[in-house]
């Protein structure tokens, strides 16, 4: 399935996927528009005719495709195209890619972002100012709990000030997590 289509709205992309999942596939693939050298999209990009999505609109759009397909369980074997050698950043010379939602860990991007959803979920449920919180999760699932570059635990920390513990334990089911929090500012106060 291909996202940021011209002419495409997120609204169409939604119903696009749940024709998908009508269709009962065993896997699908979810891939992010991009404006490559010596096509008509790119003739239209240069012309001001066709916009490609922001690296930020394509994360939160697969983002909600990925949970929808993952509800029906349907795998997801890929999200964003390979990095090659011409597909690859855009300012660098040998890349065919004009412009688009680019990342060479386009995937790690969603699934970042879905854990945070998760995480900050979990934290606006409770009726308490959170100063710390443990995240108990497969060893599998580590790197995107923590984020790209830990983005996560930067975006917690700068946006609620909260500090992210990450503990890893194998009994946990993969795509599972325990979230507790571990100190209030209550708590913190009082130290």
């Amino acid at each position: 399935m291909m996202v940021g289509l011209p002419e495409s709205t997120k609204f169409d992309e939604i119903n696009t996927a749940k024709a998908l999942i009508k269709l009962k596939p065993k896997m699908v693939r979810i891939y992010p528009v991009l404006v490559i050298k010596n096509t008509t999209l790119e003739k239209e990009y240069k012309e001001g005719k066709y916009q490609p999505l922001s690296l930020v609109q394509a994360v939160e759009t697969c983002k909600e495709l990925v949970r929808m397909f993952a509800d029906k369980n349907i795998e997801i074997i890929r999200v964003g195209l390979q990095n090659t050698d011409e597909i690859t950043e855009p300012n660098t010379p040998e890349s065919e890619v004009v412009a688009g939602p680019y990342h060479p860990a386009f995937r790690q991007l969603v699934e970042s972002s879905m854990w945070y959803d998760a995480i900050i979920g979990k934290i606006k449920k409770l009726n308490v100012k959170v100063k710390e919180v443990e995240v108990t999760v497969n060893p599998i699932d580590a790197n995107n709990v923590i984020g790209h570059k830990k983005e996560n635990i930067l975006k917690l920390k700068d946006t609620y000030d909260v500090d992210l513990i990450l503990k890893q334990d194998e009994n946990i089911k993969q795509g599972k997590s325990k979230i507790e929090v571990t100190k209030t500012y209550n708590d913190f106060l009082e130290e």
